[in-house]
């Protein structure tokens, strides 16, 4: 597998990853029995697990690092309080105010990932 390949699969998981975030926190915001499915619990992880893998075979084919590259560190710090927000957003979130928060701050968050990604560099909204 080329390395075009696998980084239009990390693109490709990290969209539907992201989506479906979106659409199980509208979902948690009105306590759709959506949530109880099989499927709903079971894909994220299997997209995740994709994301993970093929964001770690590029790491190692491209030789760049986080902890080298700065906009790498700046991603995998930004994607650990992103999971921190998501679970306060869908799961340990006490209020509907403190969820629906968290689900804004943590969408914010994957947008900047995004950017991130897109323009290599930690701070991408001060290079345009």
């Amino acid at each position: 597998m080329s390395y075009l390949a696998v980084k239009h699969l990390h693109i490709t998981c990290a969209a539907i990853s992201g989506s479906f975030f979106i659409v199980r926190g509208i979902w948690k915001m009105r306590d759709s029995a959506m949530l109880e499915r099989r499927w709903v619990r079971i894909l994220p992880h299997l997209v995740d697990t994709l994301l993970l893998a093929s964001a770690l075979t590029m790491v190692f084919w491209s030789g760049q690092y986080p902890f080298v590259q700065n906009w790498l560190t700046a991603k995998v710090l930004a994607l650990l309080a992103y999971i921190a927000l998501g679970t306060i957003a869908l799961k340990r979130g006490k209020t509907p105010a403190i969820r629906a928060s968290a689900l804004a701050a943590a969408v914010t968050l994957f947008g900047y990932i995004l950017a991130v990604a897109i323009s290599r560099q930690a701070l991408p909204f001060l290079s345009f």
